[in-house]
């Protein structure tokens, strides 16, 4: 049997979720793309026999890197080391930052996101709309919702649909806006160049707004660019975002799901959101969905994707009318 040392990346990742277990592993598969999956899939199914010692010796590295990824997270590359120095010696710590630094990409902008949002409004408010975008786009979705929300309505929408719309920044455009920013700033950066904006991006943010803010954005959007306005909405709101809607709003909802639609929606979703489902269901309801479930067989995760969807687009069809409201980011007040 290999030892770690001489083991892929994707022969430890395979011992690692057999030593954690199928429950674990299965739910960690969830967050995994299907390439990914089936590849991982494989190569458990190629592990014919896997020894204790080979188990606890990439548990251990596994926790050692998950540490060192939560170190650097927090204080820096500089402070992780000097952590794991401590902890494990020097040879040890340099090898380990070394390989999750070479695996996972520093993201431009470190500093940045540890400053306060408003006094970062302060020095890009008055930069030109794409290089907001581009500083944005590497922030905490929380700390550019915020900095969004700010800025005027028409600024709202341009920002908004350059995120959408990045996708490769060179990166020497990148170090000449770290350095700007980090010079008026006056704070260390942590250099590295990974990909960053995108439609998922502009939605992390826009989830975070306000809703005047969010609806600013996507009506003018609509008329701008309706098909990126479209994807934008298909992903505002997503199935499992269900255990967020308060008792009266869901009751509304469901009464607008076909059963059919219903069940299969249900059939992977995680216990949490179908336990929010049942319990806003009558009892002889929940009942007979439960059994139609469970007497359903195996069903095409494509189906089950498309049943979702629809059940979505009822909630933003009534979230749209005004019958129902989704919380959505610090600024949305209910006035009773």
């Amino acid at each position: 049997m290999y030892q770690p040392s001489e083991m892929s990346g994707k022969q430890k990742a395979a011992i690692l979720l057999i030593s954690l277990g199928p429950d674990v592993a299965s739910q960690v598969f969830k967050h995994l793309k299907e390439d990914e999956i089936e590849k991982l899939t494989l190569e458990i199914a190629n592990q014919r026999k896997v020894t204790q010692e080979s188990k606890d010796k990439v548990l251990v590295e596994f926790h050692q890197m998950a540490l060192a990824k939560e170190y650097i997270s927090s204080g820096g590359i500089d402070y992780a080391r000097e952590i794991i120095e401590k902890a494990l010696g020097q040879e040890k710590a340099m090898m380990i930052i070394n390989r999750l630094t070479s695996s996972l990409q520093i993201r431009p902008f470190d500093f940045a996101r540890k400053t306060d949002p408003a006094q970062l409004l302060n020095f890009i408010q008055n930069e030109h709309p794409q290089t907001i975008a581009l500083i944005m786009a590497y922030l905490q979705p929380d700390q550019a919702g915020t900095i969004l929300s700010a800025l005027p309505p028409d600024r709202q929408v341009d920002v908004a649909k350059r995120i959408a719309m990045m996708d490769r920044t060179s990166p020497d455009v990148i170090k000449d806006v770290e350095r700007i920013l980090e010079r008026k700033l006056s704070s260390l950066v942590t250099q590295d160049f990974t990909a960053a904006g995108g439609v998922d991006a502009i939605v992390e943010v826009l989830n975070r707004v306000d809703r005047t803010t969010e609806r600013t954005i996507i009506e003018n959007l609509e008329i701008q660019n309706p098909e990126l306005a479209e994807e934008i909405k298909k992903r505002m709101f997503v199935f499992e975002d269900i255990v967020l809607l308060d008792d009266r709003s869901l009751q509304l909802v469901l009464r607008e799901i076909d059963s059919k639609d219903l069940g299969l929606a249900l059939k992977a979703s995680s216990s949490e959101v179908a336990e929010k489902v049942y319990k806003n269901m009558s009892k002889r309801a929940s009942e007979m969905l439960r059994e139609e479930i469970q007497y359903m067989g195996p069903v095409r995760i494509r189906d089950v994707e498309e049943a979702q969807q629809k059940v979505v687009n009822v909630i933003r069809r009534l979230e749209e009318s005004g019958e129902i409201i989704v919380s959505r980011g610090k600024g949305d007040e209910i006035i009773v």
